[in-house]
This record gives C-alpha cells, structure tokens and sequence, in this order.
C-alpha cells in the first residue's frame, strides 16, 4: 500500500497533464466544424444542400427553426424566401452534428442579400431571417442545441414576428410541423 501511495505521489502531475491533455481534446472534438460551399438546392423552408469546393453536396437543415411542410400553409411561401437569401450563394455552415435523416444541422451565415461585392462579410443567420420574417417557427422542441444568446434572439424573433403577424402569423391558429409530423 505505501508502494502504491508513493507511486500515486511521484506520478500525480503526470497524470494531472494527462487529464488535462484529454479534456482539451474532448472539448476540441465537441466544437463546431465550418462547412463552406454554394447553396445548389432548396429543399424546403428550412433544407438546403450545399456544395463544398471539393465538389461534394451535403444536406443541411438549419439549426433552431422549423418551417412549415409543403402541404402546410405557407410551405411553399417559406421555400421561396429561403431561396431568396441562400440559393446560388456562398456560405459557412457552423455545425456539430448530423440529424437522424444524415442531414447537417447547422448555423448557415450568408452575406446580406445587397451586398454584391465578393467578399461580403456572412453576417446573415438564414434560420433567424426564416424566423423573423414568419416563414418559420423557432424550434423550440431542439433549443437546448443552440447557444443562448441564439435561443434569446430566435425566441425574440419570433415574438416580433407574431405580434406583427407576418407569414404564417397571419393565418388563424399555425399549427407547427413538430405537431403535424406522423
């Protein structure tokens, strides 16, 4: 037993930079990754694909909004104005994980639908621009996947976008997609 202690002594800053070594990985791994490429689809009001300069097409869902499905009032409505900010753009999906469907889930930046110059900074969150303009609902059901400041600002969003009823705010009663789903 005192072998062990002594043993447990000399070595404790090792293992101590060992622990730390391995925390630092994990929360390396556990941070975002950063997909950049050109919207090339519309899925819907709140899918799109992407092409990366690799020339590969990944489907990404926004994180923290749920637009309605086609058959859903303003379904159609919502895809269009996705296609407004995103389609045939360049943008940086911030992400870290895949849904059950193998789509990215992720913050999709795109530069401001005025700015033509090409190197327009991405300052865009798509997600909140569907929320905000009432083509989306904030997605309540998955807001412990964002930071809070974005579960504040979509959450506020949202909030202005019904009091001013705009979208699918304007119709009686939206009943939103997670309710609707089978």
């Amino acid at each position: 037993m005192a072998m062990a202690n002594m043993i447990m002594r000399r070595f404790k800053p090792v293992f101590r930079l060992a622990t730390l070594a391995l925390c630092g990985l994990c929360s390396a791994l556990a941070q975002a990754d950063t997909l950049s490429g050109w919207v090339v689809k519309i899925v819907d009001g709140d899918t799109i694909a992407v092409r990366d300069t690799s020339n590969r097409q990944h489907m990404v869902r926004l994180v923290g909004a749920d637009a309605p499905d086609h058959l859903q009032a303003f379904g159609d409505q919502s895809q269009q104005n996705l296609g407004s900010l995103v389609y045939g753009r360049d943008v940086t999906v911030e992400w870290e994980r895949h849904d059950p469907y193998g789509r990215i889930v992720g913050k999709v930046m795109v530069a401001l639908p005025n700015c033509i110059a090409s190197a327009c900074p991405k300052v865009l969150d798509a997600g909140l621009a569907q929320v905000a303009a009432g083509f989306a609902w904030w997605f309540r059901p998955y807001a412990g996947q964002q930071p809070a400041e974005d579960r504040r600002t979509y959450e506020q969003a949202e909030f202005q976008a019904k009091i001013r009823r705009l979208g699918l705010w304007s119709g009686k009663n939206p009943a939103p997609p997670w309710e609707r789903r089978y």
